[in-house]
């Protein structure tokens, strides 16, 4: 499974191990979502991965983007889903498939009226840096021997 994979499913375990998230928006994370979604949900945004070897270990830059759609009136159920969110996932210490995760944060939030009028609409950017698994094991044991 590709690093980005791996990350975007430790992820959405994370959001949907959160029992505050879990009261608003129940199982609903989609990578796309059906079109007679159940409003409040979530869905997996853009997804951009870069090279990022400023250590001695081979590591990947990812920025990941959610969304969060509510159509309750105002923006307060967005707002509540945002925070959620930042707070499931920023810091997280997620376990990643055959990878160390180094690094996660929330990086910006936003929620707005959407276009139609009637859908509030949450943006939630995460920053993570990870590290092949066995990169890892392999530079420990460098290190331990050094």
């Amino acid at each position: 499974m590709s690093a980005e994979r791996a990350l975007l499913a430790a992820v959405r375990d994370a959001v949907l191990a959160h029992s505050e998230l879990a009261a608003l928006i129940g199982a609903r994370v989609y990578d796309d979502a059906p079109p007679e979604a159940i409003f409040p949900y979530v869905t997996v945004g853009r997804v951009e991965t870069r090279p990022s070897d400023a250590s001695t270990a081979a590591a990947l830059e990812h920025g990941v983007t959610l969304h969060a759609w509510s159509r309750y009136g105002g923006r307060a159920e967005t707002l509540s889903i945002v925070a959620a969110i930042r707070d499931a996932l920023h810091h997280a210490a997620l376990d990643v498939e055959a990878q160390r995760l180094v690094l996660l944060l929330v990086t910006f939030t936003d929620v707005f009226r959407s276009g139609d009028g009637r859908t509030t609409h949450g943006v939630v950017r995460l920053r993570a840096v990870t590290e092949a698994e066995w990169e890892f094991s392999w530079q420990a044991k460098r290190d331990a021997t050094s």
